[in-house]
């Protein structure tokens, strides 16, 4: 299903009972909403679950220019509002937890809880020129150069040669990502900047990440379970970026106990 929202068409799945307490999912760069399937089976037996394309993914249509993280914010609360979603649990990560984390910092009205998975609250300095160079590969010769390079990053090892399935579908996930779009949100990724915000969120808080995750890893995790009074932190063991492929079960469960005590 298709929605206009902020000038662009945006590309959404609702799912489960109608009248269920709803939950929306925000996918990482360079993925689409297909990236929460194991996640909204099991939601959706009690939840209405909403599963978006962000601005530049999958299909939604990805506008050229840099994007910012307060505008793929305002996309979401756009979607909210046009599907009549008064308040949701967000569950976001990587691209989709910064998301959440710069909703909850200007709209907290609209979230009943955060669930920030592998992701981060900063990108220092340095690592800026890394996404500059992200950003004109992506420009001058597409999404093929990264596909190899972040299955390296988003997955150990050993998962990648055990789970073929899911590592070649999240490889077409990279591939058939439109790079302009992927370039636009490395713009708002490449300057994230919260971490010193977040004291001021109260909203409940789950952070789950992988031990092995080298893009935002463990230490990024610790840094906002710091700031965000009496958030809860899950640390999942053999899971490295897409903790969620990676140790489906574990991370589900986390999920599913943290949005029972709190929905």
């Amino acid at each position: 299903m298709k929605i206009r929202v902020n000038d662009i068409d945006v590309h959404y799945t609702l799912e489960g009972p109608a009248d269920g307490p709803s939950v929306t999912m925000s996918h990482s760069l360079a993925t689409d909403l297909s990236m929460w399937d194991p996640q909204a089976a099991a939601l959706a037996r009690r939840y209405r679950v909403l599963r978006y394309d962000t601005r530049g993914h999958g299909g939604t249509d990805a506008p050229a220019g840099a994007y910012s993280l307060p505008q793929l914010a305002d996309d979401a609360r756009g979607l909210l509002s046009a599907l009549g979603i008064g308040r949701t649990h967000w569950v976001g990560l990587s691209m989709g937890g910064m998301i959440g984390q710069t909703l909850a910092l200007s709209s907290p009205g609209v979230l009943q809880s955060l669930s920030l998975c592998d992701t981060s609250s900063r990108i220092p300095a340095e690592a800026r020129p890394l996404w500059d160079e992200r950003i004109a590969t992506a420009e001058t010769k597409g999404m093929e150069p990264h596909v190899e390079p972040t299955v390296a990053r988003w997955f150990t090892p050993k998962f990648v040669e055990s789970r073929a399935d899911v590592v070649k579908r999240v490889r077409e996930m990279i591939r058939r990502t439109n790079p302009r779009g992927y370039a636009g949100c490395c713009h708002a990724i490449r300057a994230l900047d919260l971490t010193d915000r977040l004291s001021s969120i109260t909203l409940p808080t789950l952070i789950i990440v992988g031990a092995h995750d080298v893009g935002t890893p463990v230490a990024a995790s610790q840094a906002i379970h710091e700031r965000i009074k009496g958030s809860e932190l899950v640390i999942l063991d053999s899971a490295s970026h897409l903790s969620n492929l990676e140790q489906p079960d574990s991370f589900t469960h986390a999920l599913e106990a943290f949005l029972g005590r709190v929905a």
